[in-house]
């Protein structure tokens, strides 16, 4: 019994002092499955264990500054900038894109399919007095919807934020056969589509970057630097960045890498 106790507080002991870091990241990189395919690889070739924590990139950002993080990974590019400028964060790298798409019922009843450009499908949903389900949620999709409504971002019962992540925010707008803007990854691992589909895309304005940030050591004394670099140099490398281009779901790439 003695001996069991022993080894028990050994294995205890180990785990305690085991190699890894924490990454604030996005909902949707976890709900795309992403990180299940990626991180495996990388723990396997380091031995680094990457734990992370998906919230939304206003909360992963706030988090992260709160030192809360040893990376952090969004999709933002204005707030990450500020991020680095405000002293919280060492450098930011592209990493990889995919797009926006614009998810409403197959029916279409807003007209949505019929418009050349991301204004007119926005339009056409607010003038229609269908739903619109919003993320609400300061999350990089949150963000960038918001950018892109302008003044005619609905108001009243036919504006619905949810406050959750990207996921949930689908469920809800196909169990109300309302509209909702996803990136294309989340989407695409999504499950309960129903009727559900990809109603526009393809606009410029839909180009959806994601970059990757150690948090600053100087303001956080407690950043695994080493382990942190070592894990930004391997998504940036050739080997991670090929990684992340072979993550498909159904046949289609979900990420395109693109480091410089």
């Amino acid at each position: 019994m003695m001996k069991f106790l022993t080894a028990l507080l050994l294995l205890s002991a180990g785990l305690a002092h085991a190699e890894y870091i924490l990454v604030q990241s996005t909902t949707s990189t976890q709900n795309s499955g992403l990180y299940d395919y990626l991180l495996p690889k990388f723990t396997e070739e380091t031995g680094i264990e990457v734990r992370v924590v998906a919230v939304g990139t206003g909360q992963a950002i706030r988090n992260a500054a709160n030192g809360d993080a040893d990376v952090l990974l969004v999709h933002a590019k204005a707030s990450e900038e500020k991020f680095v400028t405000d002293g919280n964060g060492v450098e930011r790298f592209d990493l990889m894109y995919n797009d926006f798409v614009i998810i409403g019922p197959a029916a279409d009843p807003a007209g949505v399919k019929s418009a050349s450009s991301i204004d007119q499908a926005l339009a056409a949903i607010s003038s229609s007095g269908e739903k619109f389900v919003s993320r609400g949620d300061d999350s990089g999709t949150h963000k960038k919807e918001l950018a892109l409504w302008g003044d005619d971002k609905p108001s009243g019962a036919n504006y619905i934020e949810t406050g959750s992540g990207m996921g949930a925010t689908i469920r809800v707008a196909v169990e109300m056969q309302g509209y909702t803007m996803s990136d294309r990854a989340t989407w695409l691992a999504y499950d309960g589509k129903q009727d559900a589909q990809i109603v526009f895309s393809g606009d410029d304005r839909l180009f959806n970057q994601y970059g990757i940030i150690m948090v600053n050591p100087d303001k956080h004394s407690h950043v695994k630097v080493a382990e942190a670099q070592q894990f930004i140099d391997w998504m940036l490398s050739e080997k991670g960045q090929s990684t992340i281009n072979r993550y498909q779901v159904g046949g289609e790439q979900l990420f395109f890498a693109n480091a410089q």
